[in-house]
């Protein structure tokens, strides 16, 4: 299993203190043996997500670190020319040393289409277009005229991630054999209220497998929300005004912490806490990586410096995790 770190950059301060806060986290991850970090995409909303242009970010981040691995998660492949991406992701690749994930998606919301000249309605055709063309262009075909993608970038067809909430996402990830990302929580559907995150996302899992073509490694991520903190009753503290703030598309079953907590398929407080509380999700035992956040708790950035060292010594080695890089020669 591999352990990585995720951030919306939603700190609460200017764009570049977030910008500079989110870089001295990956840092920090890096520097306690983590293997990845991620970092989202979203557009016009710094409350949704702080960052438009996460491939400008992580080539920043790229030349202040040397061996996490930096990945998108993801970018939202319908609002962006697939050609862009496909040469973006090249030249960062090379800049990284051939540490670049590539996490795609149809998310977004929907107001954001408008000003890209497109329409949210045909979110998934213009996704499964775009990554036809990304891939092609990696794949050094001719995209007309004779012209094929400078500089080459034929690895990361093998560097590929999909999002999705749905079955079908899961089984479109598989045939095509690419990596799988499980969101940290994600809708209820009306006639199901109750259903926990399990419910919905091994379902999707099992179709993944189902659908990898033979021979083919299955990558399954699995996002999720850990904020841990020395004592349980500060990690509950700053969840009251986190979660608090965040606004949830249904309604919840109680107006207390603890539904708040529930909803949002939240894991915190003390090591042990945490770590009993992921024990309780057996989505985890399929997953190869296993990706932390501190959203929606969105703690202040010296916990949250806390929280990944804590994840790192005490609550991912639970998982059986180990570094895979000796900490004293970083």
């Amino acid at each position: 299993m591999r352990l990585g770190f995720f951030t919306r950059l939603l700190d609460d301060a200017p764009p570049g203190e977030r910008y500079r806060l989110a870089a001295e986290q990956i840092r920090h991850a890096e520097a306690h043996g983590f293997d990845t970090a991620w970092v989202a995409q979203h557009h016009f909303d710094g409350e949704e997500g702080g960052l438009p242009a996460p491939l400008v970010f992580l080539a920043h981040v790229a030349a202040t670190t040397r061996h996490i691995r930096l990945g998108t998660g993801i970018i939202t492949l319908p609002l962006e020319h697939p050609l862009r991406v496909a040469e973006d992701t090249a030249v960062l690749d090379l800049l990284t040393g051939g540490r670049l994930e590539v996490g795609v998606g149809g998310g977004g919301t929907p107001s954001a289409f408008g000003p890209f000249g497109h329409d949210a309605a045909d979110r998934a055709a213009l996704y499964a277009e775009h990554l036809w063309a990304l891939r092609r262009a990696w794949a050094g075909e001719d995209l007309g005229g004779g012209n094929r993608l400078y500089p080459p970038a034929p690895r990361l067809l093998g560097a590929v991630w999909e999002a999705t909430f749905s079955v079908a996402g899961g089984a479109r990830a598989g045939r095509a054999g690419h990596g799988l990302m499980l969101s940290r929580t994600q809708p209820r559907p009306a006639e199901r209220p109750q259903a926990t995150l399990a419910d919905l996302q091994l379902p999707i899992v099992e179709a993944y497998h189902e659908s990898l073509p033979a021979g083919a490694t299955p990558r399954i991520m699995a996002s999720r929300t850990a904020f841990v903190a020395d004592s349980r009753a500060d990690a509950l503290r700053y969840a009251e005004i986190g979660l608090g703030r965040r606004r949830l598309p249904f309604e919840l079953p109680g107006s207390d912490l603890d539904s708040r907590i529930t909803a949002f398929d939240v894991h915190l407080g003390t090591p042990q806490d945490v770590i009993d509380s992921l024990r309780a999700d057996p989505t985890l035992r399929q997953a190869t990586d296993l990706v932390f956040q501190v959203h929606s708790v969105d703690p202040p950035h010296p916990l949250v410096l806390r929280s990944i060292e804590l994840l790192a010594t005490e609550v991912a080695p639970a998982f059986g995790w180990r570094p895979t890089v000796e900490l004293s020669k970083k």
